[in-house]
C-alpha cells in the first residue's frame, strides 16, 4: 500500500497505520499503549510504520472516552524544598478520589505555553499551575481555548474567573515583621523573591506596611532581590553580614527558607551566632526549617494541605463541568513558627 494515500490526508489514524503495516487496528493500540501482548519483532515494525507515517496517537479522545478526570500540574522549580510536600499532597488527594495526575517540568519545555500545551495534548482536563504562570492571561486563553480548567496555586493575585487555593502572603509577612519588631529589632533587612512570582511580592509588601506602621524607617541599603534559592541566599547573606557589627543589621527577614538557611549557614561561616549576633526568620516552613540549626522561625504554609485541596477543588469541578459551582478561591491558614533563629535583640 502506498505511503503517499496516507501522507495526503488530513491526518494519520490508528487504521492508517494498522492498514500500512498488515496488522490489525487492535495490535497497533496494544503498542500505543505499551502492551506487552505484542512481540518484540511485531512492535518494532509498528513503530517505524508509526514514524514513517508521523501518527500521533489522540491521547485527548482517548481520556474522554476512559472516563477518568485527568489533571496536569506544571511545577517550575525542581529544587524547590516545597515540591516534596506539594506532590505528596496531590497524589494522595487524587488517589482518594480516583483521578490521573500528568506531572509536566516547566524545564523541559522552552515556554510556559509548550509546557501547558503537551499536557493539553496528552488529554487533561484542568491544570494546576504555579506562579508566575498561573499569573499570565496568554496561558489562560489558550486553557479556555481548549477547554481545559486552570487552578492557580499560591498566587497572591489570582483570577476572579479561576479557581485557586493561596495563603495570605501578605499578612504573613506582615506578621512576621511585626514579630521580629516586638523582639526589639529596628534594624531589619529584608531579601525579597523572585520579582516575577506575585507571592513575592505580597510578601515584601506585608514587610513595609509593617515597618511603616511601627514608625521604622527602611534602609535601602538592606532589601536585596533574591530569587528564592539557596545559593542567592548564601551570595547575599555574606552581603549583609560580612560587616562591621554597626554596619549590619540586627535581623534579617527572607522571603523563603532556602534563602533564610542559606543566612544561617553564613552566619556560622563567619563566625557569627544565631540568634545572639543575629535573628534569622524565614517563610513557608517547609523540611528544610526544621533541619537547620538552630531550627528556622518562619511563617507556616500548609503546603501539602493545600495540594490536596486543590486537587480536590479541580475533579470537583470538572465533574460539574464548571456549572454547578461558583468559582473558589480557598485561602489556607498560616501560623508563625516561632523557633531558635530568632531571639530579643541583645543590646
Amino acid at each position: 500500500m502506498k505511503k503517499d494515500l496516507f501522507l495526503n490526508k488530513q491526518g494519520v489514524t490508528i487504521h492508517d497505520v494498522a492498514a500500512y503495516a498488515g496488522v490489525s487496528s487492535m495490535t497497533v493500540s496494544r503498542v500505543v499503549n505499551n502492551s506487552d501482548r505484542v512481540s518484540d519483532k511485531m512492535r518494532k515494525r509498528i513503530e517505524d510504520v508509526i514514524k514513517e507515517l508521523n501518527y500521533i496517537p489522540n491521547l485527548a479522545a482517548r481520556a474522554a472516552r476512559s472516563g477518568v478526570q485527568r489533571i496536569g500540574i506544571i511545577f517550575t522549580n525542581p529544587d524547590s524544598s516545597n515540591l516534596g510536600g506539594f506532590l505528596m499532597g496531590a497524589l494522595a488527594s487524587a488517589s482518594s478520589l480516583g483521578c490521573e495526575l500528568l506531572i509536566e517540568p516547566l524545564v523541559a519545555h522552552p515556554s510556559p505555553m509548550d509546557a501547558l500545551q503537551a499536557l493539553i495534548d496528552k488529554g487533561v482536563h484542568g491544570v494546576i499551575l504555579p506562579p508566575p504562570i498561573c499569573d499570565s492571561l496568554d496561558v489562560h486563553q489558550l486553557a479556555r481555548k481548549n477547554s481545559v480548567m486552570v487552578l492557580s496555586f499560591a498566587s497572591a493575585s489570582p483570577k476572579l474567573y479561576s479557581p485557586a487555593v493561596l495563603i495570605d502572603d501578605f499578612s504573613g509577612a506582615c506578621a512576621m515583621t511585626h514579630y521580629l519588631i516586638q523582639l526589639g529589632h529596628e534594624k531589619i533587612a529584608f531579601i525579597r523573591g523572585n520579582e516575577s512570582h506575585s507571592p513575592a511580592k505580597g510578601r515584601y509588601e506585608g514587610f513595609v506596611v509593617a515597618m511603616n506602621e511601627s514608625n521604622i524607617k527602611i534602609n535601602d541599603d538592606w532589601v536585596l532581590e533574591g530569587d528564592f534559592s539557596y545559593k542567592r541566599g548564601m551570595q547575599l547573606g555574606k552581603e549583609l553580614l560580612d560587616k562591621p557589627k554597626n554596619e549590619r543589621p540586627t535581623a534579617i527577614f527572607a522571603c523563603n527558607d532556602d534563602m533564610a538557611t542559606a543566612i544561617i549557614a553564613v552566619a556560622h561561616g563567619l563566625g557569627l551566632k544565631v540568634p545572639e549576633d543575629i535573628s534569622i526568620a524565614g517563610f513557608d516552613d517547609t523540611a528544610i526549617a526544621s533541619a537547620v540549626w538552630p531550627q528556622l522561625t518562619t511563617i507556616h504554609q500548609p503546603i501539602k494541605d493545600m495540594a490536596a485541596r486543590a486537587v480536590k477543588l479541580l475533579d470537583e469541578l470538572i465533574k460539574s463541568d464548571g456549572k454547578e459551582q461558583k468559582v473558589n478561591h480557598f485561602i489556607a491558614p498560616f501560623e508563625l513558627k516561632e523557633r531558635g533563629s530568632t531571639a530579643p535583640l541583645q543590646k
